[in-house]
């Protein structure tokens, strides 16, 4: 459960390192997000010489959380820390070339296959 004010680690190489959530996508009364959902954030930390720079506005879609996530077949996930990788504009492709870390299978079933084929692991 992502909500507005969540520090997110950024797990592409974009250069991005922290990221806050500044808006849930999907009504004016969303409160969380969770796997799979799009985001607005605010680059904290970044590297220099990245392709994103600290305190620029992008969406991001959201591939782990520490709250458990419950699946239809009855088991539960959840992971060691919250991470997002950004997105390229309008579209949904990931805007780095690389992603670090597992994957939720969530994610892939929402329509971002780029993301969890760059993946080294979906569980």
């Amino acid at each position: 459960m992502i909500q507005k004010g969540s520090r997110l680690t950024v797990a592409d190489n974009t250069g991005a390192k922290i990221a806050e959530v500044i808006g849930n996508y999907g009504g004016s009364a969303r409160r969380y997000s969770s796997l799979g959902d799009i985001v607005m954030v605010s680059i904290k930390k970044s590297n220099p010489g990245g392709t994103v720079e600290a305190h620029g506005k992008h969406r991001a879609v959201i591939v782990r959380t520490t709250k458990e996530t419950r699946r239809s077949d009855g088991s539960r996930i959840r992971f060691d820390d919250n991470a997002a990788v950004i997105l390229d504009g309008t579209t949904k492709q990931p805007k780095g070339t690389r992603v670090f870390g597992p994957v939720a299978r969530e994610v892939k079933n929402k329509g971002f296959d780029k993301i969890s084929s760059l993946a080294p692991e979906v569980p």
